[in-house]
């Protein structure tokens, strides 16, 4: 039978190289995007010309109803939820003192709340299957934190602690809940960076390089795979080094 993931934020950047992974890998893919439908559907062709299906889905991660009806539409087109990919998020930011409570909740809401009620509605479906992979896209910033990400950061590190949560919780029903923690990579939310910011981060990776999409998407794809079976409750830094 084949399996089906689901890629929260999956329209751009790191979504959509992740939805594309998976589906090279045979599995239908389900892209949850807020509100560009065009890249959607163009991550949906992309996936679909290896050979699966392909949906798009529009919904607010932050709102429990929509979320509950985006994994219903799931599992009535595919019948199963195999894996969860966590990765919608945003970014708003600037020093704590110049913070407005706004920037601050809308980041938790999107990137730690909406990674649990997505979490908790294909938690039920997958314990019923007695199978499933949850993989949260987590930050090396919420390892190390970062000036001017204070809600970021705490983002991030919410989804490290509530991944290892989670991990404990689904493993008795063989469920593997993991978390990938990227560094400096090349999306549109870090294309706004300035040069000198961009510069001072090239220089703290061993490497000497940023990210693609892919390299994380690979091993997301890893963390998704029958490979990965026995591991759970586990943080996989992808950052050139940077965070060690």
């Amino acid at each position: 039978m084949t399996k089906t993931a689901i890629v929260t934020g999956g329209s751009r950047g790191i979504g959509r190289a992740t939805a594309i992974e998976l589906s090279k890998m045979g599995m239908n893919v389900a892209i949850v995007y807020h509100g560009n439908q065009a890249k959607a559907e163009e991550t949906c062709a992309a996936c679909k010309e290896n050979g699966v299906d392909a949906i798009a889905i529009q919904c607010d991660v932050k709102d429990p109803e929509a979320v509950t009806v985006a994994i219903e539409n799931v599992r009535e087109t595919f019948g199963s939820i195999d894996v969860l990919v966590n990765n919608a998020g945003i970014t708003k930011d600037g020093l704590l003192l110049r913070m407005s409570e706004e920037d601050f909740d809308s980041v938790i809401d999107t990137n730690l709340k909406g990674c649990f009620l997505f979490s908790k509605a294909a938690a039920a479906i997958m314990m019923k299957q007695r199978s499933g992979k949850i993989i949260n896209i987590a930050s090396v910033v919420g390892i190390s934190g970062n000036a001017g990400q204070a809600n970021y950061a705490a983002s991030k590190a919410g989804i490290i602690g509530f991944t290892k949560s989670l991990a404990k919780e689904l493993g008795s029903r063989g469920i593997c809940v993991n978390a990938v923690a990227p560094g400096f990579v090349e999306t549109d939310m870090t294309d706004v960076l300035s040069d000198k910011v961009k510069e001072s981060l090239m220089n703290a990776i061993p490497l000497k390089r940023t990210a693609k999409p892919e390299d994380i998407a690979n091993a997301i794809g890893f963390l998704a795979s029958e490979k990965a079976d026995y591991i759970t409750g586990q943080v996989l830094t992808v950052d050139g080094g940077m965070c060690m």
